[in-house]
């Protein structure tokens, strides 16, 4: 008998089903741990999250300043880091793993600026 937790109860088991995950990242003048639920990407083992108004996004701004966020999918939570990607070429390969999973009117409806993208990782 495996003592493998059910991929079900993991973070990629939650990662590669749910449509919305809680981060939390380190305001960048308070200091304190500040939560919001984003919708995300998961593919090829990796994290992917479009900031709604792209670089003016306040949580986006904080990751510039701290990189360490805490990913809450299911309840499973794991400390990690946010890369940031400015590349136009990468923002965009992001932007349609978003149209993808939640259609091309739904990322136009809720996004407004797409200038920049974040990969979560270890």
């Amino acid at each position: 008998m495996s003592n493998k937790p059910n991929r079900n109860d993991t973070l990629e088991g939650h990662l590669s089903r749910d449509q919305e995950i809680t981060i939390t990242t380190i305001g960048r003048k308070s200091g304190r741990s500040i939560s919001l639920p984003v919708w995300f990407a998961w593919e090829d083992s990796r994290l992917y999250l479009l900031p709604v108004k792209g670089s003016d996004t306040q949580w986006y701004k904080n990751a510039l300043k701290n990189p360490a966020i805490r990913v809450d999918a299911g309840g499973i939570q794991s400390e990690l880091t946010a890369v940031t990607v400015t590349d136009a070429a990468q923002v965009k390969a992001v932007i349609e793993k978003f149209r993808g999973k939640y259609g091309a009117s739904d990322v136009k409806k809720y996004y407004s600026k797409f200038d920049v993208a974040v990969i979560v990782q270890d």
